[in-house]
C-alpha cells in the first residue's frame, strides 16, 4: 500500500472520485457481488489479513450484538449477518465512504440487521457479544492503542474479539501489549497462525 492510498484510507472523507464498481468475492460459504471504491480498504478483493480471520474464527452464536471494527466495504459485517441473521451487527469505520459502501453491500445482499456509522455514532453504553477486527496498524501505535482501549472494554462479560494482525507489522509485541494493558479485565491468547497472520483472541473475564 503507497503513502498515498494509506492516507485516503484513513481519510474521513476521501478526495477521490467516487467510482464504485461491482466484485465477485466469496462470504458465509457463498458466492456473493459487492460494490468497492477507490480510497478504501483493500478495494479490489477481501485482503488477506481478513481472509485468514474468516477462516479461522468459529461460527457466530445466532443472537448478541456483533461489532466489525473498521468496516472497509464490509467483508466481515455481511459475513457475520449472513451466519447470524438474528444478531444485530454494528459495522464502524472512520472512512464515510466505506460506511456508503456498507450500507449498499448490505442492501445487494437483502441483509436488514447491520447498522453503520462512525465510532461516535453509536451510544457508549451499547456493549458487544463478538468483535471482529482487522485493526489499522498503520495509524500508528498511539491511535491503535486507543481504539482497543476504547472498543474492547465494552465486549460483555465472556464476550469476544478476534482481531487479524500481519506478523511483519508487529503481531507480536501487539499481542504482549493486549495481554499486559488488559491484564485485569481480559483473556489474551493466540487463536491461529495463518500465512503470516496472527489471529488474536481477547475474551472479557472480569
Amino acid at each position: 500500500m503507497t503513502e498515498k492510498n494509506t492516507e485516503h484510507y484513513f481519510s474521513a472523507q476521501p478526495t477521490g472520485d467516487f467510482t464504485t464498481k461491482v466484485i465477485a468475492v466469496r462470504l458465509a460459504h457463498g458466492d456473493h457481488s459487492v460494490e468497492t471504491a477507490g480510497s478504501i480498504f483493500s478495494p479490489d478483493h477481501i485482503d488477506a489479513g481478513t481472509e485468514q480471520l474468516l477462516y479461522s474464527v468459529p461460527t457466530p452464536p445466532e443472537t448478541g450484538n456483533f461489532l466489525d471494527l473498521g468496516c472497509g466495504w464490509g467483508p466481515m459485517a455481511l459475513t457475520l449477518a449472513l451466519e447470524a441473521p438474528d444478531a444485530n451487527v454494528y459495522a464502524v469505520d472512520v472512512n464515510e465512504r466505506a460506511l456508503e459502501l456498507t450500507r449498499r453491500n448490505a442492501k445487494r445482499l437483502g441483509l436488514e440487521n447491520i447498522t453503520v456509522g462512525k465510532p461516535d455514532t453509536f451510544n457508549s453504553s451499547l456493549s458487544f457479544d463478538l468483535i471482529w477486527s482487522n485493526p489499522p496498524i498503520r495509524v500508528g501505535k498511539a491511535e491503535l492503542h486507543d481504539i482497543m482501549t476504547t472498543w474492547l472494554p465494552r465486549l460483555t462479560m465472556g464476550g469476544e474479539a478476534y482481531l487479524v494482525v500481519a506478523k511483519h507489522l508487529g503481531a507480536d509485541s501487539f499481542e504482549k501489549w493486549l495481554g499486559t494493558e488488559f491484564a485485569s479485565t481480559h483473556i489474551v491468547t493466540r487463536e491461529d497462525t495463518r500465512k503470516g497472520f496472527r489471529i488474536i483472541k481477547v475474551v472479557r473475564s472480569h
